[in-house]
């Protein structure tokens, strides 16, 4: 038998090599399927204990974060396409004024975390405007509106590394490694805010500076005050898009959690509390009725309310205050010329 020649040699280390690798990209990707698996089991457990917690309690409600399954997620990018739903276009408005001036206080190789990111069109705005920002960090609980956002911002800005979180922001946030020291900039637009009382919201600012770190920046979109006459029809829409986005958590709790609820027995209710500048929104049980949910009946009078969430409405001084109570510096607050809306810069 001959003996080898240098070149055979040289072969057999690269295929070696490249199984190596292979091997080794499958053991990542098992490893990350498997992540993925074992947190979507405990969302699910998560999911049905605070849904039978929130349908126990004297006045029933359920956590408005659950909106957003996939055809949650959809149908509420289609809210903000209303005419009627003032927030997004007055919002976005706003940013595009004050982009340049965020854009010349961003340090190079800077990165781009976005609570809640959902399609992401926002972010285009700063992006476009700070080069600085190399890296951008979506979290968001819908995969798939992660992949379209990432696929759709890679294309656009060949030089931005995109790399989406699947997760709820206001858990344990797992950032890249390779994020640790980087100058980050949170960015929370979409009056996100407003769904927390007061308390909650000094706690989740509190958890956003934890995350993000010393040196970092926190870009924060908030409603302000205004008339019923205006906040009413920006909950309650005439085409009906906000009632389907509402009825569709009981069509999300049916068929994860199978419930029985009839969706048709429901309907929703937005009101506005102008003393405590705050929006609620219920489901309103048509009829007499019960519903199941694993295992557990629960009772319904006609009129009976679920709330599902609270959209708080600030002036700009009062969330400025709840900020400085969590810890950060007051940076700057931007408005639109009818002050229908606001935008923050915080510090710390």
């Amino acid at each position: 038998m001959s003996a080898k020649t240098p070149a055979q040699d040289q072969r057999a280390d690269a295929a070696s090599s490249e199984r190596e690798v292979l091997e080794r990209e499958v053991l990542e990707r098992e490893g990350l399927e498997r992540e993925v698996l074992e947190r979507q089991i405990l969302e699910h457990e998560v999911f049905a204990r605070e849904v039978l917690a929130g349908l126990s309690k004297a006045r029933k409600s359920i956590p408005c974060q659950y909106f957003y399954d996939e055809a949650g997620s959809l149908l509420f990018e289609h809210i903000t396409e209303l005419p009627e739903y003032y927030p997004t276009r007055t919002e976005l408005a706003i940013l595009r004024d004050i982009a340049p001036d965020i854009a010349s206080r961003t340090k190079p190789h800077a990165a781009l975390v976005e609570f809640g990111s959902g399609s992401s069109l926002k972010t285009e705005i700063l992006l476009s405007a700070c080069p600085a920002l190399e890296r951008y960090v979506p979290i968001d609980v819908s995969h798939t509106i992660l992949d379209s956002a990432k696929t759709r911002l890679e294309a656009k800005y060949p030089y931005l590394r995109v790399e989406p979180v699947i997760g709820d922001f206001m858990g344990e946030v797992k950032f890249p490694a390779d994020l640790n020291g980087l100058p980050k900039i949170g960015f929370f637009p979409g009056s996100t805010i407003g769904n927390f009382d007061h308390r909650a919201a000094v706690g989740l600012l509190t958890h956003f500076r934890a995350l993000l770190g010393p040196g970092s920046r926190l870009i924060v979109g908030a409603d302000l005050r205004k008339s019923p006459d205006i906040l009413i029809p920006a909950y309650d829409d005439a085409a009906g898009v906000t009632a389907a986005f509402n009825v569709n958590l009981l069509t999300r709790i049916n068929r994860e959690l199978g419930a029985t609820f009839e969706t048709s027995k429901f309907e929703h209710l937005a009101t506005y509390d102008i003393a405590a500048g705050r929006i609620d929104m219920f489901l309103v049980s048509r009829t007499a009725q019960d519903v199941e949910i694993a295992g557990h009946r629960f009772t319904f009078a006609e009129g009976e309310r679920i709330h599902t969430e609270i959209s708080q409405k600030y002036a700009v001084e009062e969330l400025q205050g709840l900020a400085e109570q969590a810890g950060w510096t007051i940076r700057a607050a931007w408005t639109d010329p009818a002050r229908l809306f606001s935008v923050h810069e915080f510090a710390c």
